[in-house]
């Protein structure tokens, strides 16, 4: 099996786990607060039906996928990013938003047994390769999963789907600053993470200037910006809990994540 092929695997098992979260809670619970400010749980759903919908476009239909990206940003200037995502959805009963999910769902898969290695995807910023894209898709669902269970009170024991994530992590230390218009420090940073399964993960060379160690679903939880860095056992030294306070794992605006729980 190719790495395409395992993160194809791994993102429809990441959306199955999640929708096995969803489908068994109440109406009112869709309407529960969650973590992401002024989403309920019904909207993170909401964020990944519209952007499954998106990225199976990209694929397949790129050039009127071209075409909804103005039509995304015009939209969000005159309605609201939030209304012009979510807006139709929002007037769905629960059930019939379950059921729109698993159609763009549905749908991104499909799209995405066509990829191949050297596939290049069209997206809201530069052009993603098909292994990356895929990665992103299951780092969103992943992460939105994470408010859902956060605001259910629940428990979601974390599986090696999640190496993919980390990984997404690590290539994008850079990236984590120039969103913010700075220049990343000099020195290279090293990982050294758990695994759920209780492998040593690494990524890095052995000479690098810092590293990371401790828990693979903690540093992707600092990552993707659920978790503060300084709320978690991660062992860093100063370069690395730099990066981490910065650390951003999906692109666009720069966001800073949530404040430490123990301030």
């Amino acid at each position: 099996m190719s790495e395409l092929d395992d993160v194809r695997r791994d993102l429809v098992a990441e959306q199955e786990s999640l929708d096995a979260v969803v489908a068994a809670i109440t109406d009112e619970q869709w309407l529960l607060s969650t973590p992401s400010r002024g989403w309920d749980v019904a909207d993170q759903i909401g964020h990944l039906t519209f952007f499954d919908d998106t990225a199976a476009a990209a694929i397949v239909e790129p050039e009127l996928f071209r075409a909804s990206v103005s039509e995304l940003f015009e939209g969000a200037l005159e309605m609201g990013v939030d209304e012009y995502t979510l807006g139709a959805f929002r007037k769905l009963a629960p059930r019939e938003q379950l059921a729109a999910w698993r159609g763009t769902r549905a749908a991104l898969e499909a799209a995405a047994a066509s990829l191949h290695d050297d596939t290049r995807i069209a997206w809201y910023g530069p052009s993603m390769g098909a292994k990356s894209f895929l990665t992103a898709r299951l780092m969103e669902v992943w992460a939105h999963g994470t408010d859902i269970v956060d605001a259910l009170g629940v428990t979601r024991p974390a599986t090696d789907r999640i190496r993919h994530i980390a990984q997404l992590g690590f290539i994008t230390r850079n990236w984590s600053y120039v969103v913010r218009g700075e220049e990343p420090p000099a020195g290279e940073v090293r990982l050294e993470l758990v695994s759920p399964s209780g492998h040593l993960w690494t990524w890095g060379s052995e000479g690098s200037d810092d590293t990371v160690r401790g828990s693979a679903e903690e540093f992707c939880l600092v990552v993707t910006q659920r978790r503060h860095v300084d709320d978690t056992s991660l062992k860093t030294g100063e370069l690395a809990h730099h990066w981490l306070m910065r650390a951003q794992a999906f692109a666009g605006a720069p966001s800073t994540g949530p404040e430490p729980r123990a301030a």
